[in-house]
């Protein structure tokens, strides 16, 4: 017969090599949280720099395909609209986003790090909790439809939630710190990264085209120049020799270059765009 204290023992021994694996397990999960914060803010502050990465990679399946019909001259100007269309949805997000928030919220800061002196719960961030990488993910979608390879563009779209997945981890647990319940309540209610279809909110601010041109100044520029470079580049595959086409394509991007640099310059010496609170 089996001695009741015996059954008692085996059952604390259990409890013991429970409570030592929840232990161990909770530590475990704090070690990932924060290696994940550390990536996460590390990636935050040299985002920049990822779609970088993606440019030689997409000349290269370009060049490997160089011969395929889709890049004869018919096709090729259907595939650089295509592109132009989707980077241009994407400005259009960061540009409501932007317009509608105030200062130290939402923008291109890296190296000072997170920034938020409030949360943001209304406009885009009614709909979704990161729209700014929405959009940032829609203008690198255009510029990855150029390879016009099926793999390459899902490639970029796994690639682009891994790396962007740890930011927008570490700005999570930045605001969750900082904020609290007031953030936790409204992500709990909010998607991450795909857009809800209801519930948007209006914003208490008015749309400031003052920060939408500060911030966003070099977004069209980028676009037509990314496009430009590809159509010369598709073209010296094809003939062997770099050419400028004075078409419409380089008009908008010479046009939208002026625009940046004089914008960069009203920016660095002038006051003009600034706003009070915005």
């Amino acid at each position: 017969m089996i001695n009741k204290y015996f059954i008692y023992d085996i059952l604390e021994y259990d409890q013991s090599i429970f409570n030592f694996a929840l232990v161990f397990t909770n530590k475990d999960q704090m070690a990932l949280k924060t290696e994940f914060a550390t990536q996460g803010n590390f990636l935050f502050r040299y985002r920049s720099y990822f779609p970088i990465m993606l440019l030689p990679l997409a000349a290269w399946v370009i060049y490997l395909q160089r011969g395929d019909a889709i890049f004869e001259s018919s096709s090729l100007l259907k595939l650089e609209y295509l592109a132009i269309i989707i980077c241009t949805v994407g400005l259009i997000i960061r540009i409501i986003t932007v317009g509608f928030t105030p200062a130290n919220t939402s923008g291109r800061n890296t190296a000072q790090g997170q920034v938020a002196d409030t949360v943001n719960t209304q406009g885009m961030y009614s709909l979704v909790r990161h729209p700014l990488y929405v959009g940032n993910f829609f203008m690198w979608l255009g510029i990855a439809v150029l390879t016009a390879n099926f793999w390459f563009i899902l490639s970029f779209i796994f690639a682009y939630w891994l790396y962007y997945e740890r930011i927008m981890y570490a700005e999570e647990d930045f605001l969750t710190t900082k904020f609290g319940s007031r953030y936790t309540d409204w992500t709990a209610v909010t998607p991450a990264f795909i857009p809800r279809l209801g519930g948007w909110k209006g914003s208490d601010l008015t749309f400031s085209i003052k920060k939408v041109l500060k911030k966003e100044k070099n977004g069209l520029f980028a676009i037509f120049l990314l496009v430009w470079i590809f159509d010369i580049y598709v073209n010296y595959l094809k003939s062997g020799q770099f050419i400028v086409f004075t078409t419409h394509l380089f008009w908008l991007m010479a046009l939208t270059g002026v625009t940046y640099f004089i914008l960069k310059v009203i920016k660095k010496y002038t006051n003009i765009l600034d706003e009070e609170g915005r």
